[in-house]
């Protein structure tokens, strides 16, 4: 069960009129295909796709699942919005309750298990060995954690452990944390003990129907058995501006961890109807991911340009990404930012800066929103956020 509907309010502008897990990332892919791919290469054929917040985008995307091997007569990919029942109409009040408001679709397949995932997290996991993990410590809900920074450790919900990782407390950003485990947000339940629970939880009205605040802590406190399973590889929530490039330039980086052309696990995304990118006469382009479609007449360094993206002749981008159909024109110059969507750059203007040209307090990735445009000679400075109406704002 994947849970998608999520507004993604830290990521603003490129949120307005899609949910996140539509956002495009890595210059072919959205971020939803990272999930749906761990499930196709980890044998899982049955997903729900919980979607809520403006989900057309997701759900054309999505289609009947044919690029992650989902479109099944049994089984396959399933689209599954809030809906109409007996009782009225109700919005998903969290994640518990979406998939309290599915129970009928979970128990239509009969499953022991259900995988409970997040369609906004950047990452390569093999669901099977953590299911393998959850059959043998015989546990009613197994949490996969992953070792933080001592310092982040306060920003997640941690988990402590036995000398088993059998998970005896959970501290939900703890101001002095006993351990670094953080929860990253996966989980795979024992579906006969996880009903229950959905069940008793909805009928608390005092409980925000939540996984980590209500189901979690109550399993815990009634002594269910509850695993960890540590993760190593490569992981990034990419709710906000900064993360989402971070991984965008982590995807570039040599010894990341983020490798998408990795053989053994590929990542799938739904192809694009588009002729192969055209590096003209006098491009230039450095350490860079040019998607098909792309015309690039001047220079791209350290960034990333998805599909039918257009450098003109003169222009510069720099450490930044470009996505679908976004054109930045004669002369102008681009750095440390993200261009949306079919975004538009005016010749010879100036969006974003380096580190090195602002003082620290003034900088950061400068944004320019999905069909935004920056007029001729404009400079949108760094750490700056303009909307398709034309709004400016700091970040």
């Amino acid at each position: 069960m994947l849970l998608a509907g999520g507004q993604g309010s830290r990521l603003y502008v490129l949120t307005e009129n899609m949910a996140k897990p539509a956002v495009p990332f890595g210059g072919k892919f959205r971020i939803i295909d990272f999930p749906l791919s761990n499930c196709a290469n980890a044998g899982i054929d049955t997903v729900g796709v919980l979607t809520q917040y403006r989900p057309l985008e997701l759900n054309r995307y999505i289609g009947s699942g044919q690029p992650w091997d989902l479109d099944r007569a049994d089984g396959g990919v399933h689209i599954l919005p809030p809906y109409q029942s007996a009782g009225g109409a109700s919005w998903y009040k969290g994640t518990a309750n979406a998939i309290f408001q599915n129970i009928g679709f979970v128990d239509m397949y009969d499953p022991e298990y259900v995988l409970i995932l997040s369609g906004d997290h950047i990452y390569k996991m093999n669901y099977a060995k953590m299911l393998a993990h959850h059959k043998k410590a015989g546990a009613d809900c197994t949490i996969s954690v992953m070792e933080v920074p001592w310092e982040d450790a306060p920003r997640f919900g941690i988990m402590n452990v036995d000398e088993n990782d059998t998970i005896t407390e959970f501290e939900e950003k703890p101001a002095h944390p006993k351990s670094n485990l953080a929860s990253m947000g996966i989980y795979v339940f024992t579906w006969k003990k996880l009903r229950e629970y959905l069940i008793e939880d909805e009928s608390d009205e005092a409980s925000s129907n939540d996984f980590g605040k209500n189901i979690i802590p109550k399993m815990l406190q009634n002594g269910e058995k509850m695993a960890a399973y540590r993760f190593s590889g490569y992981w990034k929530d990419v709710g906000t501006l900064d993360s989402l490039w971070d991984a965008n330039m982590d995807m570039l980086a040599t010894g990341s961890g983020l490798d998408l052309l990795e053989k053994d696990w590929p990542i799938y995304g739904r192809s694009v109807s588009a002729p192969p990118a055209y590096l003209g006469q006098n491009a230039h382009v450095k350490h860079s991911v040019v998607a098909r479609g792309c015309t690039v007449e001047g220079e791209a360094e350290n960034s990333v340009l998805s599909e039918r993206c257009t450098v003109e002749e003169g222009a510069s981008v720099q450490y930044s990404i470009l996505m679908p159909g976004a054109v930045v024109k004669k002369d102008a110059r681009v750095s440390y930012a993200i261009i949306g969507e079919n975004g538009v750059v005016g010749e010879h203007a100036f969006v974003g800066a380096p580190p090195e040209a602002v003082p620290p307090e003034q900088w950061g990735i400068t944004v320019l929103g999905p069909g935004a445009a920056v007029a001729d000679d404009y400079v949108l400075p760094a750490n700056r956020m303009r909307s398709v109406d034309g709004k400016e704002t700091v970040r």
